[in-house]
């Protein structure tokens, strides 16, 4: 019995919360992977799944089983790399996380020359707000917004100071006037991030140390990028990194506001899991992305 194959159509199936997506994912056929499971609960004697005609949820025992499966299937996957790494191929599947605003505007532009070098190579990449368990979730590389690596379990390359610039539009300007200092905020429609809440908390210098103020207004997303979009439509003021915005700090569509009070509080880090092995998939993804990125980010290089 295929034990192997029966984990991998389960964490697929758990993790993409369909069966005909996981079929599709691997190549299977709906059946296929219905009987695999039904096989798979048969053996263990236990329901892994709740299935609805329009949901599928993991039970108490699929939630258990799917924690073991992923750090399995992470095993399998790491062994399977130390020995391509002795002949130096680069193949297999490459499993990427980052935050979707990083990935829209300044990665995927850099996917063509990347996998043209590596043919053999398949990337999935998950665009996430929240924080990956990259080992659990069998995620190769994660590329973060942190103020610090403190998992002694994984292992941080530095691309990018993580700058932050608070914006709005010269309409908006003209309408409500310029701020003159961090306590004028709350005179503003400040802009905020709907589903990370530490995002709306803005640090600035003052004469007494940093100190945060907790902004609000009356305009919610979870979008960096619809946030871009509010402020050059002139909806209000916010928060954000120059990755995102610069070229329209460039172009003039929005100006830079108590650009002295601002602090620069976190890096552009890319992470993968501490290994014995580095595989070689890993290996070549993290020197490309540190040569494109560093010493100077694309967005900061005058054009």
């Amino acid at each position: 019995m295929d034990k192997y194959t029966e984990m991998l159509v389960f964490s697929k199936a758990a993790d993409m919360g369909s069966f005909s997506a996981a079929a599709r994912d691997l190549d299977l056929t709906p059946s296929a992977v219905s009987k695999l499971i039904t096989r798979l609960e048969d053996r263990l004697s236990a329901r892994l799944f709740q299935r609805t005609t329009r949901k599928l949820s993991l039970t108490a025992e699929g939630h258990a089983f799917h924690d073991r499966c992923g750090a399995i299937l992470h095993e399998i996957q790491q062994a399977e790399d130390a020995v391509m790494a002795l002949h130096d191929r680069v193949t297999g599947t490459l499993r990427i996380t980052t935050i979707s605003a990083f990935a829209r505007i300044q990665m995927i532009k850099l996917m063509p020359e990347f996998m043209s070098q590596f043919p053999e190579l398949r990337v999935e990449l998950e665009l996430s707000e929240r924080e990956v368990d990259l080992v659990g979730e069998g995620v190769d590389v994660a590329i973060v917004l942190s103020d610090g690596l403190t998992d002694e379990s994984l292992v941080a390359r530095r691309l990018a100071v993580n700058k932050r610039v608070i914006c709005a539009s010269p309409a908006y300007i003209e309408k409500h006037g310029m701020p003159k200092s961090p306590e004028d905020l709350v005179n503003h429609n400040c802009l905020t991030h709907s589903s990370i809440s530490h995002f709306n908390d803005w640090e600035f210098n003052t004469d007494q140390g940093v100190r945060v103020h907790r902004v609000k207004g009356n305009f919610h997303t979870n979008s960096a990028s619809a946030l871009h979009e509010a402020v050059k439509a002139g909806l209000g003021v916010a928060r954000l990194a120059t990755f995102v915005v610069q070229p329209s700090l460039k172009s003039g569509v929005v100006v830079p506001l108590l650009q002295e009070h601002i602090v620069d509080s976190s890096t552009i880090q890319l992470v993968y899991p501490h290994r014995r092995h580095l595989s070689n998939k890993v290996r070549v993804f993290t020197d490309f992305m540190v040569k494109k990125f560093t010493p100077h980010a694309p967005w900061e290089v005058e054009t």
